[in-house]
């Protein structure tokens, strides 16, 4: 499936909201505020994937002094094992690399197994868990990865 990765424009966003609400569960899913509030977040930025079909997901990152931060990543449930997410992490991680992010860090359901073992094959360790990070509910796993910076020489 071929698709390109860009940065989000404002006409994008219901539509990255609807996807936000299909991939998650309606006590880890952004309200559309929330969701707003995370993308206009001074340092954060947003890429899309896009194909010829649509929108195929986005994620929404933020760089704050030497650390990244992975707010979220959400890929349409037809597009997943397409290397759409690895696309969108490996870009968000080049542009926290730019901006001067030695490490990056998100933060995934403890339940969320397909989440888990997606992050930890691209080089994210469980750092620790937040217990009722989700509505006070559910607990979390915070994942981080020291960001490969190229070898002068």
């Amino acid at each position: 499936m071929p698709f390109h990765v860009r940065q989000f424009d404002k006409a994008d966003f219901d539509g990255l909201w609807r996807i936000d609400q299909a991939c998650f569960d309606p006590q880890l899913a952004y309200s559309r505020p929330e969701l707003a509030f995370y993308m206009r977040r001074p340092g954060s930025f947003t890429l899309v994937a896009e194909s010829a079909q649509g929108i195929l997901g986005f994620i929404v990152a933020e760089a704050q002094r030497k650390t990244g931060h992975i707010i979220t990543i959400d890929v349409v449930a037809e597009a997943r094992r397409e290397g759409v997410g690895s696309a969108l992490l490996r870009a968000a991680e080049d542009r926290l690399l730019r901006a001067g992010a030695a490490l990056v860090a998100l933060e995934t359901p403890v339940n969320n197994e397909a989440a888990i073992r997606f992050y930890k094959q691209k080089g994210y360790f469980v750092e620790k868990t937040v217990p009722g990070y989700y509505s006070g509910q559910l607990d979390a796993l915070v994942m981080t990865k020291e960001l490969a910076r190229p070898v002068a020489g």
